[in-house]
């Protein structure tokens, strides 16, 4: 009776949020064209900020003169710190700790890979983030000009003049001088441009690492992303992962398979960000028998499940494998590239580099699917692997035994790439440094760049190295269609189904028992029998009445 009155409370709540148009109404403060950002201040008004500036710190010193917490609350954030310490699992994870399948490590790479840092200057993983507030980057998330960026080597230095020739952006475009005076008094609410400079170019490229991020989510059409539709909703990224005191709901660390607590709140603050906390528990209308079934899934299917039928739509492909055991091959003496992939809008990218190796790419990519608890267990460093098998860089946990676990679509990133061969662990890799020797994408020496890699780290290496098949897995939450585009119960419910590979559980249509197929032929033939029998009784008692 009380989860009859809870789920009844939490339609209730979904309806109403519909009906008066309070989920259309969320949306007017998110990615507004007007330049309304919602705030209560003119920054273009502050003396502090009338002036020119020469650097980004400089730009920070005058932001801590008002919001006098903001650097201290960003410096205890997972932005910051780029650490986060799983209490379920005892691990401790984040972007200066773990080994990924893309390009390895940012330990011994900061300058490249520190450039999205939403700080200045961090380079060196083992002294951590800088100490000195006004090495937060205030404009990373809060430019409304639309003109910041960052130089992509630069460990998050911004350009200015005068800026080399060949500099890139974290984008790929080419860097130009900024006017920081200019960005420093348009700033505003963090919008899709700000978080997507560097969520959506992860892994070195558009989309390469996680597959439902990308370039394509700045100006969506509904097709690709039904919450992001830059003709509809419009939401920004903090409509779902929202802050408080600059700390944000939502890791990929610890993903809420599952809320029974922020459920049909739109709008509502919370500590996660899950699609339960604006839809509910039972999201589907309830006046057909399709809607109550549908909503019997929310308990073991999650919404992306359904409501995500692929990835990296909306023309920009994903990175889904990479070979680095191929990297190093020279042509007369020189590296070399090969395009062999054209994505939809007619970009040629690369499948082979003389520096990374061979790639494989995709769009439209079918999800791979699995049970999920939420937690995800990391293979690091210290980790002793078997190299005739393929290495889990991250491993899912759940089951169709545990209630808290669910069917979740994920991007199933397949890569071959180092290992120590006589002490059997993953080793860390220096590939970007342009002024050292020991570099691999300069001297193209494996055994240079994992000596040097790991002694910065200060992890213990053999010397003797080889490669390893390996698999790593990003959850899919992003680019969730509209409802019209959702799976169909077929594509679950059947032999060669996308589910046909789960085990555990029993999915009608996928599953067959001889005992129950036969016991569900005779409860039909049965069915049939008596009403042939009813109808040929009814037939010869009217004859008889007639008499």
């Amino acid at each position: 009776m009380r989860k009859s009155a809870t789920a009844l409370c939490q339609l209730a709540a979904f309806l109403f949020a519909v009906t008066t148009g309070s989920i259309a109404a969320l949306a007017a403060d998110d990615q507004d064209h007007d330049g309304k950002s919602g705030g209560t201040a003119d920054h273009a008004k502050f003396e502090e900020l009338k002036k020119d500036f020469a650097s980004g710190p400089e730009v920070t010193k005058a932001c801590l003169s008002c919001h006098n917490k903001a650097g201290d609350q960003v410096m205890h954030s997972i932005h910051w710190k780029w650490e986060f310490q799983n209490e379920k699992t005892g691990q401790t994870l984040g972007k200066s700790h773990v080994i990924n399948a893309f390009c390895g490590n940012v330990a011994a790479n900061e300058p490249r890979c520190t450039s999205c840092h939403v700080g200045y200057g961090w380079t060196d993983m083992a002294a951590g983030p800088p100490k000195d507030e006004t090495k937060v980057d205030c404009l990373a998330c809060h430019d409304r000009t639309g003109t910041y960026t960052k130089i992509a080597t630069a460990a998050g230095a911004v350009p200015v003049e005068p800026v080399s020739p060949t500099a890139k952006t974290i984008t790929g475009a080419k860097a130009v001088a900024l006017d920081l005076g200019k960005i420093a008094r348009s700033v505003g609410l963090p919008q899709r441009e700000n978080c997507g400079q560097c969520h959506f170019y992860g892994g070195g490229g558009d989309n390469v690492k996680h597959g439902d991020l990308s370039s394509v989510l700045f100006q969506p059409t509904k097709a690709v992303d039904v919450h992001m539709d830059k003709d509809g909703l419009n939401f920004a990224c903090s409509k779902c992962h929202v802050s408080n005191e600059h700390q944000w709901a939502g890791s990929r660390y610890d993903v809420k398979a599952i809320d029974t607590v922020g459920t049909g709140k739109p709008g509502a603050r919370r500590d996660v960000a899950t699609c339960e906390s604006c839809h509910g528990a039972s999201p589907h209308p309830i006046d057909t028998v399709a809607g109550i079934k549908l909503n019997n899934h929310t308990g073991r299917v999650a919404c992306q499940t359904c409501h995500i039928p692929s990835f990296a739509r909306g023309g920009v492909a994903t990175k889904t494998k990479w070979d680095w055991s191929t990297a190093g091959k020279l042509k007369e003496g020189a590296p070399y590239h090969e395009e062999d992939f054209t994505q939809s809008d007619g970009q040629h990218l690369h499948t082979y580099l003389s520096t990374k190796g061979d790639f494989e790419w995709g769009e439209n990519v079918t999800p791979y699917y699995a049970w999920f608890d939420g937690q995800v267990r990391y293979t690091l460093a210290d980790e002793t692997i078997d190299p005739t098998k393929t290495v889990e860089i991250n491993r899912i946990k759940g089951s169709p035994d545990d209630p808290n676990s669910r069917i979740w679509p994920f991007k199933r990133m397949e890569g071959r790439q180092a290992y120590d061969a006589k002490l059997n662990h993953l080793v860390y890799n220096h590939v970007f440094g342009p002024e050292t020797d020991s570099a691999f994408w300069t001297n193209f020496d494996w055994d240079k760049a994992i000596k040097a890699a790991m002694e910065h780290v200060g992890v213990e290496y053999s010397g003797d190295y080889g490669f390893v098949d390996t698999h790593m897995y990003w959850p899919i939450t992003h680019m969730v269609a509209p409802k019209e585009d959702a799976l169909a119960c077929a594509e679950c419910h059947a032999r060669d189904g996308r589910l046909a590979s789960l085990a555990g559980f029993y999915m009608p249509g996928r599953d067959h028992f001889s005992w129950l197929d036969i016991i569900g032929y005779l409860a039909i033939a049965g069915a049939l029998g008596g009403v042939i029998l009813h109808g040929l009784a009814r037939v010869m008692m009217r004859g008889r009445t007639k008499h």
